[in-house]
């Protein structure tokens, strides 16, 4: 039997591409992942493919790295596809296990470390980006509840005796957003 698998890695992506890869390849049920590829979900649905499938089976994916985020993982599902006697057939990659060739699995093994490597490029490259932002002086993350002169007038507040309870109230925070501007604020006061 014909079986595949597809997964997308963010919530952006869409699955319909790979489906209809694998429906051109007679692919008799699929299993699919749509959430973002470090969730559990995904891996759920990998581990329920490789409970289904059977010796003899055909495993079918567009890509490599449709199996997994890791190099680990894609080597361990490969590894568990192999030991339920099914063979793997990767589309994109034009590479199948079915016959044992060595050479075959050295492909696979290489398309897995080139799959990681990609998979690191793009996180150094995103992580250097938000430095570069960062040093331009581009706020990163979620705005801050109050403003400068919002926060400064709470800490007044404050120090005229107003609650916590009050504070919220009268800025539309939380007890905690005034507990962390007040710290802020104190922490400012006294450099």
């Amino acid at each position: 039997m014909k079986v595949g698998f597809a997964r997308v890695s963010t919530k952006e992506q869409d699955l319909n591409v790979q489906l209809s890869k694998l429906d051109a390849h007679g692919c008799e049920k699929i299993f699919q992942g749509k959430q973002s590829g470090a969730s559990i979900r995904n891996e759920e649905k990998l581990k329920e493919l490789i409970d289904f499938i059977r010796e003899g089976d055909e495993v079918i994916v567009t890509r490599l790295d449709r199996l997994g985020r890791s190099l680990k993982s894609i080597l361990e599902a490969i590894e568990s596809i192999h030991t339920k006697g099914a063979c793997l057939n990767i589309i994109d990659g034009s590479l199948n296990t079915k016959n044992d060739n060595p050479f075959a699995t050295a492909m696979i093994n290489l398309c897995g470390v080139f799959a990681q490597l990609e998979r690191d490029l793009i996180k150094a490259r995103t992580a250097e980006g938000r430095e570069e932002a960062k040093a331009k002086g581009k706020h990163m993350g979620r705005l801050p509840a109050l403003s400068d002169k919002q926060a400064k007038e709470l800490y007044k507040d404050k120090l005229k005796g107003e609650s916590i309870s009050a504070l919220a109230k009268k800025y539309s925070v939380s007890r905690p957003t005034v507990h962390r501007t007040i710290e802020r604020m104190e922490q400012q006061n006294n450099k």
